[in-house]
């Protein structure tokens, strides 16, 4: 049977989509944008700020689902500008430095709000 997960600490939806999907024991996420949860307005600074933000916003979206970031088992990065992709690895490393989830990463012409990434990921509990 398939659960939605809501949770006040992480953004809200900004259309007809849940944050997140539980089935079973694993955790399907949206994607994630650079928002505060608090004010829904996106971080200020670069590109650095907004990954961190994105990857704050999935720690605690997995979290209340029951799950954490060291079961992500698979991401989806969407990078506004792929000349970024350093500045972006290196916040990423940083959540996930041992064992790695796969990865697909790919620069999209546009993203919601006009931010600069969006992550999404697959987890299991």
């Amino acid at each position: 049977m398939k659960e939605i997960i809501a949770t006040t600490k992480a953004p809200a939806a900004i259309g007809p989509y849940s944050q997140a999907v539980k089935l079973g024991n694993m955790i399907y996420t949206s994607g994630m944008i650079p928002l505060v949860p608090e004010t829904m307005q996106i971080v200020e600074g670069g590109v650095q700020q907004q990954t961190r933000q994105v990857l704050e916003n999935l720690k605690v979206l997995l979290e209340s689902a029951g799950s954490k970031l060291e079961n992500v088992i698979k991401t989806t990065v969407f990078i506004k500008d792929m000349n970024e992709f350093p500045r972006i690895n290196e916040i990423y490393g940083e959540y996930f430095n041992a064992l790695q989830p796969a990865r697909s990463c790919v620069e999209v012409a546009r993203l919601p709000k006009d931010v600069q990434v969006e992550i999404e990921v697959i987890a299991y509990i």
